[in-house]
């Protein structure tokens, strides 16, 4: 057996070759095993600067510094795996919990070391990756999903790509839902016009330019706030602020780039109207084809109230428009964006209402200590420790 953590509870410890931060879900689990009485120990690197983790008592994070280009990516590759393994081996952890297949060299090597148990947690599936790297990752997550004690996908589309990668037939389904503590109070009606909100990467698939063109169309009173990131570097949010000026939406358009905590992403959600939950009908992306579910985005909406805008896909209607949540658009057409947008704008009583609808939601049932309840009672249960 492993040794006991000081407060009883097993130790937990979750590798991520990302930054925790940047992924809700990694927060979530970590929060809530720390605050049943696990020690949780999260390693991971910090890839995207300005994000942090809320500060728990049983929670410790160890963060590599990012590593540069070049062949110095391999070598900072071998230094995260050597980290893990030492962490694991000086620890003894019950659990390792990887979170993302490039965690999966460094976590199979570590069970060869010590016999601790194993959860992989695929939030998003690889793709386009290719070469000798790619393919030793691709073995090391085969191996790590076939032999871990539990396998866990955010989509049930998700989960059968790492079935059908892996062979992996026991795959538990957990959505990125918000927790409990980060539901609004329910809101009250505000004056001010309409205010759009997205909150997430800034990418072409999911604030498209005719997302702007369509603003332009709509009412002044109809504002658009961006919270988030460009993984490009900033070339495209630099191509859609240009795109504003030029379309005179200059005031109309609000920036805020990224924000550093969890709690911070949601205040800026309270503050909107409508939260857009945006993608491409037709995508190559298989992480694109199996968001529902993946997606925290649509979550955090109905959380704070928000009426929400989906992609016009079955699912996406079934899931979130039938129940009067929010409404569809194919956001590759101006037209359809105008009538979602402006149907939302035009009947503020409306717009309210699907918004409490999909808090009561969140609050019943779509939330994290729901979601993870399956995974977290196996983690915390007594079987831990040697196998």
């Amino acid at each position: 057996m492993t040794a006991a953590s000081p407060t009883g509870g097993p130790r937990v410890l979750f590798v991520q070759h990302t930054h925790p931060g940047a992924y809700p879900p990694i927060e979530h689990a970590a929060r809530l095993l720390a605050a049943a009485g696990a020690s949780v120990h999260l390693i991971g690197v910090a890839l995207l600067r300005g994000v942090d983790v809320a500060p728990h008592d049983r929670l410790a994070i160890d963060l590599l510094p990012a590593p540069r280009g070049g062949w110095r990516l391999h070598l900072a590759f071998l230094r995260f795996i050597w980290r893990v393994c030492v962490r694991v081996v000086k620890d003894r952890p019950d659990w390792i919990y990887a979170s993302d297949p490039l965690s999966t060299p460094a976590v199979w090597l570590a069970t060869r070391l010590v016999r601790s148990r194993c959860a992989y947690h695929e939030h998003d599936a690889p793709e386009g990756a290719r070469g000798r790297a790619a393919a030793i990752v691709q073995r090391c997550r085969q191996r790590l999903a076939r032999r871990a004690d539990l396998c866990i996908a955010p989509s049930a589309g998700r989960a059968t790509i790492l079935r059908q990668a892996t062979g992996r037939s026991d795959i538990e389904v957990v959505w990125n839902t918000p927790v409990l503590a980060e539901v609004a109070g329910a809101r009250t009606p505000r004056p001010g016009g309409t205010r759009l909100l997205y909150h997430g990467s800034i990418v072409p698939a999911r604030v498209p330019e005719t997302l702007l063109h369509a603003l332009a169309q709509l009412p002044a009173s109809v504002s658009l706030r961006l919270t988030g990131y460009d993984p490009s570097g900033g070339r495209y949010l630099a191509r859609l602020v240009a795109l504003a000026d030029a379309l005179g939406l200059a005031d109309r358009v609000e920036v805020v780039g990224l924000v550093a905590t969890r709690a911070e992403v949601m205040r800026q959600c309270a503050d909107g109207d409508v939260g857009l939950a945006l993608l491409p009908l037709a995508s190559t992306s298989v992480n694109e084809r199996t968001m529902l579910g993946a997606s925290n985005k649509v979550f955090d909406y109905l959380a704070c109230g928000l009426a929400v805008v989906v992609p016009d896909l079955p699912d996406w209607r079934e899931t979130f428009v039938t129940p009067g949540y929010g409404v569809a658009c194919d956001p590759a057409s101006v037209e359809s964006l105008v009538a979602a947008l402006g149907s939302l704008d035009a009947d503020p009583a409306a717009r309210q209402a699907m918004g409490e609808r999909g808090r009561q939601r969140i609050l019943a049932d779509w939330h994290y200590e729901r979601s993870f309840a399956a995974v977290r009672a196996r983690l915390l249960s007594a079987e831990t420790g040697a196998r």
